[in-house]
């Protein structure tokens, strides 16, 4: 009796195309979710970088209603090698005519020519105070609350830089040095610090002679109202004097400070006429127009990147003959959408707080049809001639109605809003992270179940396979028997 045995061949079925293409088909939703997600990212991104474009209108917009940028701070000479000045926050504007008719200076004195800067210069010490002499140095004023010091130079540090050393270490008020020339080397005492009231006398105690058995110590004793006037008087302590729109000023440094409110003038050189009379500078105190004129242009540049970067990002180019249609990541965002309207209704909103300027158009900023601002320098430069005008046009604040704030003012109250924690561009943001999660999510159980219907279906048309090859067998068996009667 015959028997049937498998072959162990298959019937020829192709059983992973078959389960590739179906699970092509059910693999649909997946792929749906992928497209959705990358939809999804490609919106994230732009709304990270529209907040980004907005971040920088805001600080452009702050940066002109900042009352610095409006200030009087800028201010020109008409001869800044005699006279400058330099500005704060509570600078007054004005022309300001100065004269100089004397410089402040330190008082300075020298001692005799020494062969060489290591010469010995004898052993004692020396007392060194601070005050004030009269004009003919023939009375001094010691300095309220302010002792004598006293320097003690013993052997080994009696040399002319050693003495300069202990001087200039000891706090007395002055600073030594040691100057060399043709003639030799001399020990030099200066004031600290220049003004009449901070000369100074010297006198001297020898417990050693200097070179040769000749003047040690002493020849750096210097005190007039005692008759000592040992060492040479170079310079005179004095204070800068001058006069500012006619009134006299007394300074103990070249800087004279709030005289005028928020201004320092130094000095530099005294002021002379071609008869030697003092002569005037002129010192003009203003806003900086040229970096209120940047601020402006970069308010400018800031909302144009806006408004370019919002109109690439929303617009819809329909199909053109075989050119598919084409949408911007933010197509039909609501929220951008929204926003852009928002921006472009500021820019074209007017403020009586500015007098004779109520829209950027009158300064120059004409808003375009594609939702920019195009610059007209002429009207702008005429603008800027009106600063009162153009500050309250910008930052202008009103109590009573905040609509009619200047324009600036408007701009950063909405950038305010859009970018705080609750705003609506984080509001977005977050949502579309939900999105994307939830998306997630979606694709990893569709992935799951699919993995099984896989597993099963690839099951099945294996058993199938199988089945349909050991028919085919006993088909061939059968027909083989029959064959053989």
């Amino acid at each position: 009796m015959a028997t049937i045995t498998s072959t162990g061949i298959g019937s020829g079925l192709d059983v992973e195309t078959i389960v590739s293409k179906l699970m092509s088909i059910e693999r649909q939703p997946v792929v749906n979710l992928q497209t959705r997600a990358t939809a999804l990212q490609a919106k994230l991104s732009s709304y990270g970088k529209l907040q980004s474009n907005i971040s920088t209108l805001k600080d452009a917009a702050t940066k002109l209603n900042n009352p610095d940028i409006w200030g009087a701070n800028l201010s020109t000479s008409s001869d800044a090698t005699a006279v400058t000045a330099a500005t704060s926050q509570s600078s007054v504007a004005g022309n300001y005519a100065v004269k100089v008719t004397q410089l402040a200076s330190a008082q300075t004195i020298s001692s005799t020519a020494y062969p060489a800067n290591a010469t010995t210069v004898g052993q004692g010490s020396l007392t060194i105070e601070l005050g004030a002499w009269t004009a003919n140095n023939a009375t001094f004023t010691p300095t309220a609350g302010k002792s004598a010091v006293t320097i003690n130079i013993g052997a080994g540090e009696d040399s002319l830089t050693a003495a300069r050393d202990k001087i200039n270490s000891s706090g007395a008020g002055v600073v030594a040095s040691v100057v060399t020339d043709s003639q030799g080397a001399r020990l030099v005492l200066r004031s600290a610090s220049t003004g009449a009231s901070n000369g100074f006398r010297v006198s001297a105690n020898e417990t050693a002679p200097g070179p040769g058995g000749g003047a040690g110590l002493s020849a750096l004793a210097y005190d007039p109202s005692n008759s000592v006037n040992t060492a040479t008087l170079a310079q005179s302590a004095k204070s800068a004097m001058g006069t500012i729109n006619g009134i006299a000023v007394v300074s103990e440094t070249n800087s004279v400070a709030n005289v005028i409110d928020g201004l320092t003038v130094n000095f530099a050189k005294v002021t002379l006429d071609a008869t030697g009379a003092a002569s005037e500078v002129n010192l003009t105190v203003g806003p900086d127009k040229e970096a209120i004129k940047k601020a402006i242009t970069d308010f400018t540049t800031a909302y144009n990147a806006l408004a370019t970067f919002m109109k690439e990002q929303t617009k819809f180019v329909p199909k053109s003959g075989t050119t598919a249609a084409t949408a911007g990541p933010l197509q039909g965002d609501s929220t951008a959408i929204g926003l852009q309207g928002q921006l472009r209704s500021l820019v074209s909103s007017s403020s009586t707080l500015g007098g004779s300027l109520t829209r950027f158009a009158d300064i120059g900023l004409d808003p375009q049809a594609d939702g920019t601002i195009k610059i007209t320098t002429a009207k702008l430069d005429s603008a800027l001639g009106k600063m009162g005008d153009l500050k309250k046009l910008f930052s202008g604040l009103d109590s009573a109605d905040a609509s009619n704030n200047g324009l600036t003012q408007k701009i950063r109250d909405l950038t305010d809003k859009v970018l705080s924690f609750d705003g609506s561009l984080n509001s977005k943001q977050t949502g579309l992270r939900d999105s994307i999660n939830r998306n997630g999510k979606d694709q990893d159980a569709i992935n799951l179940r699919l993995a099984l219907v896989e597993k099963r279906m690839r099951n099945s048309y294996t058993s199938l396979d199988k089945s349909m090859a050991s028919l085919s067998g006993l088909q061939s068996y059968v027909t083989q028997q029959f064959g053989n009667k």
